[in-house]
């Protein structure tokens, strides 16, 4: 486990990331986390007194990460950009995202889409999960399960999707 204090930072123009708002996690603390490790991983602990676990560490260049902070979060915890933090953090090796039954059965309908799927980085159907399983209604889950078929159908990740479909609405 790391114990340490970090400012709460925004991105202001980071593509996909835009808007973000997140901590960094230098890469010596990142090594005491898991040595050696370059791509995204799981943590879980205490930020502000909150426990929180199944966040994602982004591996951002040389070594150092970033730990996004969901406006959920930064709500419970009432703290914002510019803000300090205290955090308590250890790798989350219970963390398991299962795919949704409904989005399992739409993808198994061709080969191809569940394999595209499986072929995504963890964080990335981890995103797509995470996003359908938020949906607030029946015809916003539906919509966003097939969004997500008609962007393997493509093969495009995540950002790509989002994208797509925001320029779509704009259109």
């Amino acid at each position: 486990m790391i114990v340490f204090q970090a400012e709460i930072l925004k991105f202001s123009s980071k593509g996909e990331k835009s808007g973000w708002s997140y901590i960094e996690i230098p890469r010596a603390l990142a090594e005491q986390l898991k040595s050696d490790y370059r791509k995204s991983f799981r943590v879980r602990g205490i930020i502000d007194q909150q426990p929180v676990h199944g966040l994602a560490l982004t591996p951002m260049g040389e070594g150092n990460f970033i730990l996004a902070l969901r406006a959920s979060l930064r709500k419970k915890i009432r703290k914002e950009e510019g803000d300090i933090i205290q955090l308590e953090l250890e790798e989350d090796t219970d963390f398991k995202m299962e795919i949704p039954e409904d989005l399992e059965l739409c993808l198994c309908e061709e080969e191809t889409w569940i394999n595209q799927f499986l072929s995504l980085a963890k964080s990335h159907q981890h995103y797509f999960i995470k996003w359908i399983n938020e949906a607030k209604t029946e015809a916003t889950r539906t919509k966003r399960i097939a969004l997500t078929v008609e962007a393997m159908e493509k093969q495009l990740d995540f950002g790509a999707m989002i994208r797509m479909d925001k320029a779509r609405r704009n259109s």
